[in-house]
């Protein structure tokens, strides 16, 4: 035998006498119960895990997608609240502008501010439900009849249940959504809704092995990249079939 190499057959390591001299063999003191670490010889690390089947999204396919739908909600925001934000800007002008020419002039008191008028805020409460229902419209029943927004359709991923094989339906979707959905109305509560939104989204980048977000955890559903058709060139996603569920259309 080679020397210094462990015998055939002997106690395991750790156990006296277990290495020339009575030294034990192995992996130095310290190395975890299940294996040696990362970077050792014979170190294989466990495979990724596959829903379904179904590669997990890239996380950088997942941020460009909800930026797409962000900005398509964006837009009918644009055409079906603009008139209610004008007008909110309207009642809040006065207020504003005095809260400027005070910082220009380097006062900071708050004494004679004139006040918005009961009318902005029931604006601002119209304005943010119109943003939700918008947000609501778009999302939640696309995403319950196939998985996807279009801005996932654009990219090739697709949101599935974690361990069913059938379609998420309008309950799990709404669950999902209003992990995200519902904090738009604590927007105005010193920016706490958009912190809220910012973690939620942000989980998916630290957890593992699944990258769920907490609207993912909530809704027991993960984002899937769909395999491209089978005639397609490599490197291309092509377009994605559904193998959940029918085809992704």
């Amino acid at each position: 035998p080679v020397s210094g190499a462990p015998p055939a057959s002997g106690p395991p390591y750790g156990w006296p006498g277990a290495g020339p001299a009575g030294q034990p063999y192995g992996p130095p003191p310290g190395t975890p119960p299940y294996g040696p670490p990362p970077g050792w010889p014979g170190y294989w690390p466990a495979p990724p895990p596959r829903p379904h089947g179904l590669e997990l999204a890239p996380l950088g396919a997942r941020v460009l997608a909800r930026l797409i739908d962000i900005s398509l909600v964006l837009l009918l925001n644009v055409v079906v609240n603009g008139w209610f934000v004008w007008r909110f800007v309207q009642e809040i002008e006065p207020v504003s502008r005095e809260i400027f020419r005070r910082a220009l002039a380097g006062e900071s008191t708050t004494e004679g501010l004139p006040q918005a008028s009961a009318q902005a805020d029931g604006l601002q409460v119209v304005i943010l439900l119109i943003a939700v229902a918008l947000w609501f419209a778009y999302e939640v029943p696309s995403v319950a009849n196939t998985g996807q927004t279009f801005g996932k359709r654009v990219m090739g991923i697709k949101v599935v249940p974690l361990a069913e094989t059938e379609q998420l339906g309008f309950g799990r979707s709404f669950r999902r959504w209003n992990m995200l959905g519902l904090p738009v109305f604590l927007w105005s509560c010193c920016g706490i809704g958009f912190l809220i939104q910012l973690v939620d989204c942000a989980l998916a980048f630290f957890d593992r092995p699944l990258r769920q977000s907490l609207h993912d955890k909530r809704g027991q559903t993960v984002v899937v990249r769909l395999a491209p058709p089978a005639d397609a060139p490599p490197g291309s996603t092509g377009t994605p079939h559904d193998r959940i569920g029918g085809p992704a259309s």
